[in-house]
């Protein structure tokens, strides 16, 4: 396997660590995100594999873009792969719920399962586990913080009016966190 290498970008909801191996992104991670794994086991850092993901990213965040086309190797067990991969249907300004998500991968009594594969998600924002909801669309929990989830999802529902403001969150709410399941 090649080595893995980072890079940190800004973006409107804070720094963002990309981190890539053999040519394809294996984490995008926010700082001081839940099951962020430790900074030493991103590799040396290296700007120079990230410039599609940084350009992508920039055009989401501009309003521009609204479905990435990157390589992506995302790490886990075969179900939370298809967890993630089913993320890629979400439809950029929607938002779906976890059972929903549950049964799109034919697996309609696992939503609790869901809500955890969701919340392991190494590629946040491409893998838009932003989009997942409660049952009664309530923002129940999310990695990078309840306050990124929803100035995310606010961004897309108004996505083509303006390009993304930068989150107007003081940094002690980062660690504020509920117990809510999933990212």
């Amino acid at each position: 396997m090649s080595p893995r290498v980072h890079t940190v970008m800004d973006s409107p909801v804070g720094p963002l660590t990309l981190v890539a191996a053999g040519g394809a992104l294996t984490g995008l991670y926010m700082d001081r995100q839940r099951y962020r794994p430790e900074q030493h086991t991103f590799g040396e850092r290296d700007p120079a594999p990230f410039g599609a993901a940084i350009g992508q990213l920039e055009e989401y965040f501009a309003g521009r873009r609204t479905v990435f086309d990157l390589p992506l190797a995302p790490a886990g067990t075969a179900f939370q792969r298809r967890v993630w991969a089913a993320l890629r249907e979400i439809p950029f300004g929607g938002t779906v719920s976890y059972g929903e998500l549950a049964e799109r991968i034919g697996r309609p009594t696992a939503a609790r399962a869901v809500g955890l594969a969701n919340g392991k998600n190494p590629i946040g924002i491409i893998l838009p586990c932003h989009r997942v909801v409660g049952s009664t669309g309530d923002l129940t929990g999310y990695g990078g913080g309840l306050h990124r989830k929803r100035h995310l999802l606010a961004f897309e529902r108004r996505a083509g009016a303006a390009p993304m403001a930068p989150l107007p969150v003081p940094d002690a709410a980062l660690d504020q966190r509920p117990n809510g399941q999933g990212r």
